[in-house]
């Protein structure tokens, strides 16, 4: 396939603002998946996490064929925290669509994506979607992303972008929002006009690895886009890795990328986007070359990791009774096989052979690493996070990150107060029609636990978006969890007798009817200290029956947890147990005495 018939875009969205169900239009005007369209259902979001959040985790490739030219769009992940896999992704294309909500218009991780995109020079088109929604307004949100692209230093040619408005979701795209048309055929003819198509390089075959697929039958797959050159199947290659070394080797077999699936080729030519199997021993950035005369590509940066957890086996109690995967090797070879595709993802061993620390680009992306392994079968715990603490030109730098909150007019001068408590400094403060939104320059260390405070004080009616930003000096101290816990004294079932006594003690995390264990965290107490409480001892049944003594127990709903908010719950005295069935949060020392002697210790350090 010649140059000329090959466009390749990336789509850059925040989370829900339509991005995969545009793919899936995209898809479907193809002609390629009718079935789906009866059913309804979303092709890309295949991963069960991914479609219950709504949000993408892993960049997917897609190849449509448009007017006899291939499209190769390239689902990249709106949320900062998956930083690592944008990096790469963009490098893949020569434009990118923006992808806009016609209300909220651009958001912080559209922000982060797009500034990659700009830097490396790649032209947009963009795309404003959900104008038939209430209270839309494209023409401010479309000055909105020319001031975005221009606080970026955006180039000339990229300030020049073309707009098209519609609604993905039902279905049509137009170059005016006032006219709906009946097809989204507007974005496609728009990317074979404004995208180019790659650049024809002369010259001897290069291909940067971009993306790992694993198969069970072939082993590692290898993804990139072939930079200059032909590649061609059954032909040895040189595997040049990024610290130097030179390993020859063979492509055993090539594939391409036609809708959701890939079909074998024979060769590729400079410009598309393959997979292959047979070269061994690749990692992501390395440049599979020409076998007498290999030249490297220049290295991918990957952002650093702001963020670590302490990973350990799980040793409760409850040990063993929800999962399959539960000692130190599974957790190992999982954590590990992990790195292989999750280029942010770095492991550190620690002293104790159980425990690992497992450095990442924030809650968001450890946690669904943890979701991913639960769901495999695996019991671990985790530690409280802790943000990364760097040393430049001798002073205390920590990483800060811009937090947007849109809340009604009503609570926002609470939600300044929490954010400026936890060294949040204000930058913008603007009405946009109901709400206030606000931009807030604030520690990472200062946004763990804050969503619970600031969903209270607004009603739950709070919309908050987070990115890393960059390391700053270290801010100071920052209050964290002011109340104590509850803690079970006794292993046993939960009673709603003992439960409906404690009642006035805190709010608990376990119903009636629950397992728990000694020293496990039930509930929140109401003062500052850690409290141990019975919450299963049973009523005491004499044969006297008192007047109004058989009253129902009245139970106040447990508060549940999700493991986010779990994990930003917690403080560094304690775990979050992580079971295929269970979160339960403990204390590190399940003993009342051992807690003793571990705080007493900690005290004389």
């Amino acid at each position: 396939m010649e140059n000329q018939s090959i466009r390749n875009i990336a789509i850059i969205a925040h989370v829900d603002h339509g991005k995969t169900t545009l793919v899936d239009k995209i898809l479907h005007e193809s002609q390629l998946f009718r079935d789906n369209q009866e059913t309804g259902e979303l092709i890309l979001d295949n991963n069960d996490l991914e479609r219950e959040r709504g949000i993408t985790i892993l960049s997917k490739n897609v190849s449509v064929t448009y007017k006899d030219v291939k499209i190769n769009i390239i689902d990249t992940p709106g949320h900062a925290d998956f930083g690592g896999e944008v990096e790469r992704v963009l490098k893949m294309a020569d434009g990118v669509l923006l992808l806009v909500d016609a209300f909220e218009g651009p958001m912080p991780q559209t922000r982060y994506v797009l500034q990659k995109a700009i830097e490396l020079g790649l032209r947009p088109i963009v795309v404003i979607n959900k104008v038939d929604k209430l209270n839309c307004r494209p023409d401010e949100v479309h000055e909105a992303v020319f001031d975005l692209m221009f606080n970026l230093n955006a180039t000339e040619e990229q300030l020049d972008f073309p707009t098209v408005y519609g609604s993905a979701k039902q279905g049509w795209m137009s170059e005016d929002w006032q006219k709906p048309t009946d097809n989204i055929t507007a974005v496609l003819d728009m990317v074979l006009e404004h995208i180019p198509a790659p650049e024809k390089k002369e010259g001897t075959v290069q291909l940067q690895v971009t993306s790992i697929d694993y198969s069970s039958y072939v082993g590692r797959i290898a993804i990139g886009r072939v930079a200059r050159g032909t590649l061609q199947a059954g032909k040895p290659v040189s595997l040049l890795k990024m610290d130097g070394q030179l390993i020859k080797s063979r492509v055993k077999e090539l594939f391409v990328f036609e809708g959701l699936g890939r079909v074998k080729a024979e060769q590729v030519h400079c410009g598309d986007l393959c997979a292959m199997t047979g070269v061994e021993g690749f990692d992501i950035g390395d440049t599979v070359a020409d076998f007498e005369n290999p030249e490297a590509l220049p290295p991918i940066a990957i952002d650093e990791p702001t963020m670590s957890m302490l990973f350990t086996v799980n040793n409760s109690p409850f040990f063993g009774k929800e999962g399959k995967f539960v000692t130190s090797r599974h957790l190992r070879e999982r954590l590990f096989k992990e790195t292989e595709k999750n280029l942010a993802l770095r492991i550190e061993e620690t002293a104790s052979p159980d425990s690992y620390i497992v450095f990442g680009r924030g809650i968001l992306h450890l946690s669904v690493l943890i979701e991913t392994m639960r769901r495999e079968g695996y019991e671990l715990q985790i530690g409280q996070p802790r943000v990364i603490v760097k040393e430049i030109d001798g002073k205390k730098h920590e990483p800060v990150e811009l937090l947007t909150v849109d809340t009604p007019e009503s609570s926002s001068g609470k939600v300044i107060e929490l954010v400026s408590q936890r060294k949040g400094e204000m930058k913008v403060m603007e009405p946009r029609g109901d709400v206030i939104h606000l931009e807030f320059e604030i520690p990472s260390r200062g946004i763990m636990g804050l969503r619970n405070y600031i969903l209270n004080a607004t009603a739950g009616e709070a919309i908050m978006a987070h990115r890393f930003n960059s390391f700053e000096p270290w801010k100071g101290e920052i209050p964290s969890r002011i109340n104590g816990a509850l803690i079970s004294s006794e292993t046993g079932t939960t009673f709603p007798y003992a439960l409906d006594k404690l009642q006035d003690r805190g709010r608990f995390f376990v119903d009636p009817g629950e397992e728990v264990y000694e020293g496990q965290v039930i509930g929140e107490h109401i003062r500052q200290n850690d409290l141990e409480v019975n919450a299963t001892k049973m009523k005491k049944l004499s044969n006297v029956r008192a007047a109004g003594s058989d009253d129902k127990a009245k139970l106040a709903p447990a508060v549940k947890f999700s493991l986010e908010e779990a994990l930003e719950y917690i403080q560094k005295d304690e775990y979050v147990e992580v079971t295929p069935k269970s979160l339960r949060l403990r204390k590190i020392h399940l003993k009342e005495h051992e807690r003793k002697r571990a705080a007493s210790s900690m005290s004389q350090v």
